[in-house]
C-alpha cells in the first residue's frame, strides 16, 4: 500500500494544475524599495509552494533597478510602479500560466 500511495502521490504533484514560478530579485533592489510595512506581504507570498524564490546580489539591471521594483519571474522581468504593484503582478503570474 505504501508503494501505491507514494506513485499515487508522486502523480499529483507531476500533474498539478497550480505550475511553479520562478522568481529572482536582486538584493539591491529589494533593500531599495522594501520596507518594513512591504516585507511581511512579500515573504509571505514568497513561501508558498508554488513560487521558487531565488535572491542575487546583481541581476545586471542597474537602470531599472535604481527606477522601480522588479523581479524576473521565470526569465521575464516584471516592474512594479510600487513595491505593492509589483506583488500584485506576481500573484497574478500563476493564473495566468
Amino acid at each position: 500500500m505504501k508503494e501505491e500511495d507514494n506513485v499515487k502521490s508522486f502523480i499529483t504533484k507531476m500533474f498539478s494544475k497550480e505550475k511553479k514560478v520562478t522568481i529572482e530579485f536582486c538584493q539591491n533592489n529589494l533593500d531599495r524599495f522594501l520596507n518594513e510595512e512591504t516585507f511581511p506581504l512579500f515573504q509571505k507570498f514568497l513561501t508558498q509552494p508554488s513560487v521558487i524564490y531565488k535572491e542575487f546580489e546583481c541581476l545586471s539591471e542597474c537602470k531599472l533597478c535604481k527606477k522601480s521594483p522588479y523581479a524576473k519571474a521565470d526569465g521575464e522581468i516584471i516592474i512594479g510602479e510600487s513595491p505593492d504593484d509589483l506583488l500584485n503582478k506576481l500573484k497574478s503570474l500563476g493564473s495566468t500560466r
